[in-house]
């Protein structure tokens, strides 16, 4: 038997059952035929976040941040890059505390930027501060699945 791995879609929010063994090759939306990964963090609101965190199969690494934050902004572009290199065995999101108020309460969220990484929806591990290479945030993500 296959195993098979849930990945919710970017643009619709459906959720795919894919084979693991083909995440790599550029699935796509059974509904809506887009590809469900996107190269780029997604920004969710918290309808869409307690969507990917009770739906998805892969970990969902989460950066709470907020717009008028100076080491947010510095993070962005690493965080972004580090989706590239960790999609499609990771799903990166962005979640504004500014506009989803009640999930930065919700995780007892002190500091920001946090990363947080969420499997199976439970949160795995945390790590607040900005970190500003692709690979540094890539390495830490891994670690946290290697020590799950």
């Amino acid at each position: 038997m296959t195993e098979t791995v849930q990945v919710v879609c970017p643009h619709d929010g459906t959720v795919n059952r894919l084979p693991a063994a083909r995440l790599g090759d550029g699935p796509k939306c059974g509904r809506c035929k887009q590809p469900l990964f996107v190269g780029k963090p997604l920004e969710l609101t918290t309808e869409q976040f307690e969507r990917h965190l009770e739906e998805s199969g892969i970990p969902i690494v989460v950066d709470f941040w907020a717009p008028w934050c100076g080491p947010c902004r510095m993070m962005a572009p690493a965080y972004e890059e580090a989706a590239r290199l960790l999609e499609p065995h990771y799903r990166l999101a962005k979640v504004n505390t500014d506009t989803e108020q009640a999930l930065g309460a919700r995780y007892v969220i002190r500091s920001i930027p946090t990363l947080a990484v969420f499997e199976h929806g439970k949160e795995v591990a945390r790590q607040p501060g900005a970190i500003t290479s692709p690979s540094a945030i890539a390495d830490w993500v891994r670690r946290q699945r290697a020590a799950a």
